[in-house]
């Protein structure tokens, strides 16, 4: 019994074949394919031959690779009883439903007492596939390793493309060329990670931003999670997600987090518009329609909050353009430095002897709206709670602390309790619209069941208070993914306010988020995280590129920086109703010192393009710069907006130095704009409008 299935959303092809019915495999993945294809002819075009030196015959890759099939690379699933006898197993089809979009195949190795299923979801809209792999067992197992559904990896392909990075330096790419044997990269730190990204783009040979073919992967899970991607002897490759190795306890029901994945022949951007509008249109839920911008106080005060100082920042900050302000960290608690009082989520009497209403009343006067921080799964030794809860704590007592803290078991109902209550009464006694949901350390060891009370913990609370946003925040942005966004609406992509950090960060992160879920600030004069400074215009532009907001101390900003901030702040708040939906292109920049985007609205109608030189340039002349995405026979209109900021060495006279350009749509892509000379940590903005 030979089977086949196929997925199509328009903008590629899935198709699942099967022989004798075995476990299914993907014979094709890629454009997509004629509606008259001969899917039978295609799962007998692809076998492969074989020869010398190997089996009679090639093991499948399959959704799930067995070792009791031969196959010689690592298996879909490692399990075992819990008396450590290792389980072999031979599973069998079932049952295949088909209804619409979504395939789900069943299998089952009677004789072990095992059910695995595989599903599939397929969106003609972001052009993002959903699968999962979901276990179940006649018996307690435990289950060492459990993989999303595994797919291929293309042939033509010369490297793959994965993320690492740190703290204030998150979203690095790492290109690592194909080779036989394995690429693994696991988290182990028991959250996503600024280390481990749970993503992984594999582009075809000579595909660029812009153009040719690429295949991008994402596990949306935000605890430790596992990535192979393995090069067989026989030259087939496969890449393989799940969660970290033995992190779940033994039981009778496994599921993987969702495995998102798409193809695109349009580039990387392909890839990254299909995530960025999956993230915004269906994984991010209740977020407020208009992104107000942001005030955070963190790097104005610090632990130092004086009520007075307070209101006269907010009133300041309104008068900027801001229409939130956020409380962060230091109001809680007897909180004056990072020892103490996590856990302790009540008002600190001695620096709010009325509460936070006088402050909040401040705010809502100024037409903002008011947030606050919490990180509710840390606790400090010095708190009432560690006194009183020591067992709350996850983890051995002698382990290492980190930034002064521990962790609570949020796998614990009473500890999800005592913080929902905790929570729920600030949210209750005062008019707060966000929480800056924090997470500053790591955990001592990886537990899938730390991640579920997260998830629960923060369902509650947003059942409970449903007109309150939270941002996730894990040391910037040490917990980003699809898995936490499901709960959360906003990310902080990083602790670093260095716009030419931020920069870098952003570009490489619009692989997968949507402008409107990240926030981007505009830091201080001189970075408390690098120490650079840098000029107000360089950092307005560079937050004006996502979901804008400021977090320095206003009271620092001479008039003129004032004036510049609130004129950014100005333009974006005009444009931010079609930014915040505009596909974020990154542009394929013939000077590695430009680091370039262009936003284009989803009608095709107008875009935006930010070009940072964020260093010196090799060469004197600003080269060319092709723009993306455009109807090559329209004509637009094309205008450099910040050209006031033209620096005296630029001697010239090039044409948009001195007003606006009408260019076909073929130009501006096969030749490009060229734009006035700069100084390095400048950018320009360029608007277009389609005539």
């Amino acid at each position: 019994m030979n089977q086949q299935w196929r997925l199509d959303d328009g903008q590629q092809t899935l198709v699942l074949a099967a022989r004798s019915g075995r476990l299914p495999e993907c014979v094709y993945w890629g454009a997509p394919l004629p509606v008259t294809e001969d899917l039978v002819a295609l799962h007998a075009a692809y076998a492969l031959d074989v020869t010398g030196g190997m089996l009679d015959e090639n093991p499948d890759l399959s959704l799930c690779p067995q070792s009791a099939r031969s196959f010689p690379g690592q298996p879909g699933l490692v399990l075992r009883c819990t008396d450590e006898i290792r389980m072999l197993y031979g599973l069998c089809f079932v049952d295949a439903q088909q209804n619409g979009p979504d395939l789900r195949l069943s299998y089952r190795d009677a004789a072990a007492g095992i059910d695995l299923t595989f599903s599939f979801t397929t969106d003609p809209q972001t052009h993002v596939i959903t699968c999962q792999t979901t276990l179940n067992t006649d018996r307690p197992v435990q289950v060492d390793w459990l993989a999303a559904p595994v797919l291929p990896a293309p042939q033509l392909s010369d490297e793959m493309i994965d993320v690492s990075g740190r703290w204030c330096g998150e979203f690095q790419l790492i290109r690592t060329p194909w080779s036989a044997g394995l690429r693994m990269r696991e988290a182990r730190t028991g959250r996503s990670g600024h280390e481990h990204f749970p993503g992984l783009i594999v582009p075809n040979r000579g595909t660029t931003n812009c153009q040719g073919e690429a295949y991008a992967f994402h596990y949306g899970w935000s605890g430790g999670h596992r990535m192979l991607a393995e090069e067989l002897p026989d030259g087939r490759r496969q890449v393989q997600f799940g969660h970290a190795t033995n992190t779940q306890a033994a039981g009778t029901q496994f599921q993987t987090a969702p495995l998102y994945i798409t193809y695109s022949n349009t580039g990387l951007n392909g890839c990254a518009v299909a995530f960025q509008r999956h993230v915004r249109d269906r994984i991010v839920t209740d977020a407020h329609p208009v992104r107000p911008v942001h005030y955070n106080c963190w790097e104005a005060v610090y632990f130092d909050h004086k009520l007075p100082e307070l209101q006269d920042i907010a009133t300041r900050a309104a008068a900027l353009g801001a229409e939130r302000f956020v409380l962060d960290d230091g109001w809680f608690g007897l909180r004056d430095d990072d020892t103490s009082s996590l856990g302790d989520w009540t008002v600190d009497a001695r620096k709010y002897p009325h509460g936070l209403t006088p402050l909040i009343d401040h705010i809502h006067s100024l037409g903002m709206s008011f947030g606050l921080w919490f990180e509710p799964e840390m606790v400090n030794e010095s708190s009432a709670l560690y006194r009183a809860h020591p067992d709350w704590v996850l983890g051995p007592m002698d382990q290492i602390r980190g930034r002064q803290q521990l962790v609570l078991n949020m796998a614990s109902a009473d500890v999800r309790d005592y913080l929902y209550d905790r929570i729920a009464a600030i949210l209750s006694a005062y008019d707060i619209g966000y929480i800056k949901w924090d997470h500053n350390r790591l955990l001592p060891a990886p537990d899938a069941a730390q991640t579920h009370g997260t998830y629960a913990l923060l369902d509650r609370l947003r059942a409970d208070f449903p007109q309150v946003e939270i941002e996730t925040c894990a040391s910037g942005g040490g917990r980003i993914d699809f898995g936490i966004l499901k709960h959360t609406q906003r990310v902080w992509l990083s602790d670093s306010n260095d716009a030419l950090e931020r920069l870098r960060i952003q570009h490489d992160a619009a692989l997968f988020l949507p402008a409107s879920v990240t926030g981007s600030h505009v830091g201080p004069r001189h970075c408390h995280t690098s120490g650079r400074t840098i000029d107000i215009s360089m950092r307005a532009w560079v937050a004006a590129q996502r979901h804008m907001g400021f977090e320095m101390d206003p009271r620092e900003l001479t008039d003129h920086e004032a004036k510049v901030l609130t004129d950014v702040t100005a333009w974006w708040k005009a444009n931010r109703d079609w930014m915040m939906r505009a596909d974020i292109l990154r542009l394929d920049s013939a000077d590695p010192a430009v680091i370039a985007e262009q936003q284009l609205a989803q009608c095709g109608s107008r875009f935006v393009v930010f070009a940072g030189k964020a260093a010196t340039s090799a060469q004197i002349q600003p080269r060319p710069m092709r723009l993306t995405g455009l109807d090559p026979a329209a004509t637009y209109c094309i205008n450099v907006i910040n050209r006031d900021h033209t620096p005296g060495l630029s001697r010239g006279n090039p044409a948009l130095k001195s007003g606006p350009l009408t260019l076909s749509g073929a130009y501006l892509m096969h030749h490009g704009v060229t734009l006035p000379w700069h100084f390095p940590e400048t950018m320009w903005v360029l608007e277009g409008t389609r005539k």
